[in-house]
């Protein structure tokens, strides 16, 4: 029956003993074409009368997804749709995402696997659109226990407002500066958060649980959860004040031993780092010229040394989907998974279990992604607790900021929505002082493009507040700071190389800054220093110029070190008012703003 006619009745947590359920006979006979010639007697029987025993295998399905972001709505644009790969080798997308769905295929999915998990790995929160990050993602944590997660790892970006507020996230309680936002106290995750390589200095412990064991009956699995290495990085300094973060391998294959001393010998590692595998499509067939072949960057390495002990990796923060094997480090095919993000996909992981052993048959495992599609019936309970959230948004997301005449899309190198954040920040940066030069904007802080198309009554082109929030959801301040020419040069230049050589973050640039990324050369080459013109002049090293930046690249996030380097700071207001200023005064019913044309670099391939 559909999830919607039937109330949605949540299951015991991790504490409490799990339902007992007949295990079924048929897995082991099911398994005798992928398991060792001696590993198919104990199958179970009737023999003397006796009960019959349980099969020795056992199948145990893994639910998983990753990177939601507070995406509870569908998301709208490219940011709600995947590609598929047809059999005759073209593509077409899919519209995919929003939780009320995400719920229905979790659910119906589970039915018939009375063994069964639901994991993250991390960005369950963060980067948020208004429904939930007005409200301190409180709305996320309150959805993914009706989704019945049970585990997730953190992700980078449950550091945005710091530690204190991740662990209120865990255990619950009202925020300590806005209050509680409804008459009921927020209770927290049902599940656990895993953080075993985010290391209080002081204590040296983490500060999370690192790992977490899933039992029923006989059936024990553990889970280790780690976020990258790089995380003090990407995030800002005041989130990640007083942690100190851990190798991601080291850390997993300590713990895999000790999960080990504790009988515990399936083991699964949720990973917040992910790679780029070689096709967009979901469903692309990422081992089909050998295993790891069709996937690169950081994840592939993680996967190569990570302890043999662990028998499947969730990875995520790449956004990216793939189901690929990579050798372990004993030269065994390993199962490493990812479900893209904002709740458009779930992978679906089948780790065959051995009673005798207490370790999953690697050789049995199976995965696959599948679409979050919306062709199914809404869970009502997610539908109801949306609109609760959404009625207490609404008078500020529903307030018209701007107009647009198509959309404005945030996907390519170089996008029309980070040219128009950096004009934003230009135009703010001149009111504050009108000898501002240029903005930058770091690309990961673009997190959706403008959709022409209503999403509500609002109409088409209008652009809300809740939208612009959905765009720019970090709270950064617009910081002013002088630097050399040289120095605006060595900034461009370390888009490309040091800590983004292999992966580049590709800077947003305001109008009048233009040059050549020429991809067919290697490290800070790749920028063309003879081709940077600013207002059709070229930058002169020893000159002074004023630039416009997010709090977070004043920081010198993102790898952009030189850029912590400024003078002469001045801190303003908030990236999204700046934004929300932009659209108003550059925009009308009848005269909406006109997506700006992205062509202010010139890509070389």
């Amino acid at each position: 029956m559909p999830a919607t006619t039937q109330p949605h009745r949540p299951r015991r947590r991790r504490t409490a003993a799990l339902l007992a359920t007949t295990v079924s006979l048929a897995t082991a006979a099911a398994l005798a074409s992928a398991l060792p010639a001696d590993a198919h007697g104990n199958s179970g029987g009737h023999g003397h009368g006796h009960q019959p025993k349980p099969s020795r295998y056992q199948d145990v399905q893994l639910l998983s997804f990753n990177d939601l972001h507070g995406n509870l709505e569908p998301p709208t644009g490219s940011s709600g749709r995947v590609t598929e790969l047809q059999p005759d080798g073209t593509t077409k997308t899919i519209d995919a995402g929003g939780v009320e769905y995400l719920a229905t295929h979790l659910r119906d999915a589970r039915k018939g696997n009375p063994y069964s998990i639901t994991a993250a790995g991390g960005d369950m929160v963060g980067a948020s659109p208004l429904i939930s990050g007005l409200f301190h993602d409180e709305p996320t944590i309150e959805a993914l226990n009706k989704l019945d997660l049970d585990v997730t790892s953190v992700g980078n970006h449950e550091f945005d407002e710091g530690a204190k507020e991740l662990a209120r996230l865990q255990n619950g309680g009202c925020h300590p500066t806005d209050g509680c936002y409804t008459d009921k106290k927020f209770k927290g995750a049902d599940f656990p958060y895993l953080a075993a390589n985010v290391l209080d200095e002081k204590t040296k412990k983490p500060i999370l649980k690192p790992y977490w064991v899933w039992k029923k009956k006989d059936v024990k699995v553990g889970f280790i959860g780690v976020t990258l290495e790089g995380t003090p990085g990407i995030v800002s300094a005041d989130g990640v004040k007083g942690l100190q973060f851990k190798d991601e391998v080291e850390t997993i294959n300590k713990y895999a031993k000790e999960l080990q001393k504790q009988g515990v010998k399936s083991i699964v590692a949720l990973i917040h780092e992910g790679g780029f595998p070689a096709s967009a499509s979901y469903n692309y067939d990422c081992d089909a010229s050998g295993g790891g072949s069709g996937i690169s960057g950081p994840i592939v390495d993680i996967a190569k040394n990570v302890t043999p002990a662990v028998d499947a990796l969730v990875t995520g923060h790449t956004h990216n989907a793939y189901v690929c094997t990579i050798d372990d480090p004993s030269g065994k095919p390993r199962m490493v998974t990812s479900a893209s993000s904002f709740g458009r996909l779930y992978t679906d992981t089948t780790l065959t279990y051995d009673r005798r052993t207490g370790d999953i048959a690697r050789t049995a495992v199976k995965s696959a992604n599948h679409v979050v599609t919306r062709d199914v019936p809404k869970a009502a309970d997610l539908t109801s607790l949306i609109g609760k959230w959404n009625t207490l948004a609404a008078p500020i997301g529903n307030r018209p900021i701007g107009y647009i005449s198509g959309d404005v899309n945030s996907t390519g190198t170089e996008s029309p929505m980070g040219d128009l954040i950096a004009d934003a920040q230009l135009a703010y940066g001149k009111k504050l002082d009108p000898e501002t030069d240029l903005a930058l904007m770091n690309p990961g802080g673009v997190r959706a493009g403008l959709t022409y198309k209503a999403t509500g009554a609002e109409g088409d082109g209008v652009v809300t507040y809740a939208e612009g929030f959905t765009v720019q959801p970090f709270a950064n301040t617009v910081n002013l700071q002088d630097f050399t020419g040289a120095q605006v040069v060595q900034a461009l230049k370390e888009q490309v190389s040091g800590a983004n050589a292999a992966a580049p973050k590709v800077l947003q640039v305001s109008s009048g800054l233009t040059y050549t990324l020429d991809l067919t050369k290697t490290g800070a080459d790749r920028v063309v220093t003879d081709s940077i013109r600013l207002n059709g002049s070229a930058i002169d090293p020893a000159a002074t110029y004023r630039v416009a930046t997010n709090s977070f690249l004043a920081g010198g996030g993102d790898g952009f070190t030189t850029l912590g380097q400024g003078t002469g700071d001045l801190v303003g207001t908030d990236d999204l008012t700046a934004l929300a200023d932009y659209l108003t005064a550059n925009s009308s019913a009848a005269g909406p703003l006109a997506p700006p044309a992205a062509n202010r670099i010139t890509v070389v391939q």
